[in-house]
């Protein structure tokens, strides 16, 4: 009776830490990795206008980023691996400054914007996508390339 009873308590145990270990793997699998020091990171800034901020976060959040699990294992990489940061105020030109920051950037990786959309969508609807997304912005963008120090 003691054999079984500890046979029962050893197999609730393996379960219990094989379980664990799955869920750890799958969380491992899931989190970001920030840049280690010589990493290039890229900061990129949107500047939305104010009127199609609405537009411009409905964007992001409900037509590209959800998307993203649709894509393979590399694509879904670099959503993972990229911030955006959303304003507080406005900038003294009117104007609303979203940053998206790769952390670290993935060599290799495609970030353009059309070309995910193309993939996530197809191309009718990626361009149509695409005339929202940039039909927000005021001008350019600002891209900065930088090297993640050692602090």
């Amino acid at each position: 009776m003691k054999i079984r009873n500890y046979c029962l308590v050893l197999g609730i145990l393996l379960f219990s830490m094989a379980s664990s270990l799955r869920a750890a793997g799958q969380a491992a699998a899931g989190r970001r990795t920030l840049a280690q020091a010589g990493d290039t990171v890229w900061v990129v800034i949107n500047h939305v206008k104010a009127d199609k901020r609405a537009q411009f976060e409905r964007f992001v959040t409900e037509i590209f980023w959800p998307m993203a699990a649709k894509l393979g294992p590399a694509d879904q990489r670099t959503f993972r691996q990229t911030r955006v940061l959303n304003p507080v105020r406005p900038e003294a030109d009117g104007t609303y400054s979203y940053f998206f920051v790769m952390d670290p950037v993935i060599t290799g990786a495609n970030y353009d914007i059309l070309t995910l959309l193309k993939k996530m969508y197809g191309n009718e609807k990626a361009a149509a996508y695409f005339k929202q997304f940039t039909e927000s912005l005021s001008g350019k963008h600002q891209m900065f390339v930088t090297v993640q120090s050692r602090y």
